[in-house]
């Protein structure tokens, strides 16, 4: 029997959260949006997923508005460029407790700074938002050959696309 998709009895914000963003793939999916892969065969080839689950989460984000379809690009919305700070905290976290050695890091482009942990330009001492960050590849970044992480592999800008 199937897990079903809902907390319908769980009174909580979290439970609701979790309805569009807690199945499995659909944080990476959201994660790879911020990296600037756009194209269904993009996510396709990184993640690795098989072709129906991508499609129904693609979906299913864009239903929720976290993503809008734009020609053949998925584009994170504003609604969707809020979850930045809930995956950043999340890989943090899986850093520090789960022994992961980071794959990424990022540095504002306005000073050059790493941020914290918190999302938070030491030098600037202020939160800075994902359109402000560069990507750069992390000790823990496997050498994977697919042309998405080939691309991923230089300092890039979030949220700006890629094309392979």
């Amino acid at each position: 029997m199937a897990l079903g998709k809902d907390y319908a009895e769980q009174d909580c914000s979290l439970a609701r959260a979790l309805e569009v963003v807690g199945e499995r793939w659909t944080l990476l999916i959201v994660r790879d949006a911020f990296y600037g892969v756009r194209r269904f065969s993009d996510f396709l080839v990184h993640l690795d997923i098989p072709r129906a689950v991508l499609s129904a989460r693609l979906q299913a984000l864009a239903d929720t508005g976290v993503l809008v379809k734009d020609g053949h690009d998925y584009v994170l919305t504003e609604m969707g460029k809020e979850l930045w700070p809930v995956l950043h905290m999340l890989a943090r976290w899986a850093e520090d407790h789960l022994s992961a050695e980071p794959s990424r890091f990022f540095v504002h482009t306005a000073c050059g700074t790493r941020i914290g942990p918190d999302g938070t330009c030491a030098a600037c001492r202020r939160r800075v938002p994902p359109e402000d960050l560069e990507a750069h590849a992390g000790s823990g970044l496997r050498r994977r050959s697919d042309p998405v992480s080939v691309i991923l592999r230089s300092p890039h800008r979030l949220l700006e696309p890629i094309r392979t």
